[in-house]
């Protein structure tokens, strides 16, 4: 096996997506896998997980990708066309669009395509991304169903801040979604994977798991198996060399840390050319054949150090695990001061994955 190495757990991947639809057993899942399936690889994610309803992407390029590598379930591309020429080709691949603008809404008015969409209306109910405003929703919704390419019409909004449970400002979004969605008869959208756990009541006809679907806590504090995932990437390494480090001495560049004592440094053969972030703190824990141990000195673009001190019996060629099974990407990811998303989201093409 070549290192650094991203193992992709498939059974992992459905064995969320069963605790997903445990957690909301009257919705339908749009899984989703946008940005290479949060760095796990969109085609053999899509395989993996194909039983279900529909899949979730951010752009149309990564629609046409699923569709050339012989995916046939329902695509909804999350942020709609960006061009009124890309509706021909939406309609060709059978692809699913939000509608979040009044642009969007003008080129499906004159569009001649007579393929007819599923169709999602985007409410802004607050996170002021995308989206119409509450003031504009009933007049886009009219719109949107006179036109002729219009099929079932669904409504959907988006939490801002869904990690906080009781939290006032999902309690508003939600509160504005229903007070202009209940009495409409259309089905509707409104927990990621963050308010499929956290916020029951936005459990819909449609829930929307990214995150949690490849085996990550989307709450602060709450860990992932409590909520019943496990984790699907694994990325790991192995050490290359093994250093003394005297007391007092540095390793890496810039001399960000010192030995406060004579060191076994071990350097593994991974850095921010793989993905590891080059900002990455001094004590982020790895796992050198199954023990944790600490990263020392500055993320290299190749490389990296772990004090190995505690643990003499390591030897050139232990394998390193970055975090995955045995190590929770969000226990890392606080070191460098960012979120779960980010770290497997970072995972650069040079390291081999492998789904088993």
């Amino acid at each position: 096996m070549s290192f650094p190495s991203a193992k992709i757990d498939g059974d992992a991947l459905r064995h969320n997506l069963a605790a997903v639809r445990r957690i909301a057993p009257a919705s339908r899942v749009v899984a989703v896998i946008k940005a290479n399936a949060y760095g796990h690889g969109i085609v053999p994610v899509a395989r993996a997980l194909r039983t279900a309803d529909v899949f979730g992407v951010a752009r149309f390029s990564e629609g046409v990708a699923l569709r050339a590598a012989g995916i046939s379930t329902p695509i909804l591309l999350l942020e709609g066309v960006f061009a009124a020429d890309e509706l021909q080709v939406a309609g060709r691949e059978h692809f699913e669009l939000v509608v979040h603008s009044f642009e969007q809404l003008t080129w499906l008015e004159q569009s001649a395509v007579t393929q007819r969409f599923p169709l999602w209306l985007k409410l802004n109910t607050g996170m002021n991304r995308l989206g119409f405003r509450p003031d504009e929703f009933a007049a886009a919704l009219q719109r949107l169903a006179r036109c002729k390419c219009a099929g079932p019409i669904r409504v959907m909004t988006h939490l801002a801040d869904a990690e906080v449970p009781g939290g006032t400002s999902s309690r508003a979004q939600l509160d504005t979604f229903r007070a202009l969605t209940d009495t409409l008869g259309l089905e509707r959208s409104i927990a990621n994977s963050a308010g499929l756990i956290a916020w029951p009541e936005a459990r819909t006809e449609w829930v929307r798991p990214g995150l949690m679907l490849y085996g990550i806590s989307p709450l602060p504090g709450v860990d992932a198996t409590t909520v019943g995932l496990r984790p699907v990437m694994t990325l790991s390494t192995q050490l290359i060399a093994l250093r003394t480090v005297p007391r007092g001495e540095s390793v890496g560049y810039n001399g960000i840390w010192q030995a406060n004592r004579d060191s076994r440094i071990g350097i593994a053969a991974i850095g921010y050319g793989d993905g590891y972030p080059r900002h990455m703190r001094a004590g982020a824990p790895v796992l050198v054949n199954g023990r944790e141990a600490p990263v020392v000195g500055r993320v290299s673009m190749d490389m990296m150090a772990v004090d190995v001190t505690d643990l003499p019996e390591v030897q050139v060629g232990a394998a390193v695990v970055l975090w995955g099974e045995g190590l929770p990407a969000e226990r890392v990811a606080p070191y460098a001061d960012t979120i779960p998303y980010e770290l497997v989201c970072g995972v650069t093409q040079r390291v081999a994955m492998h789904l088993s």
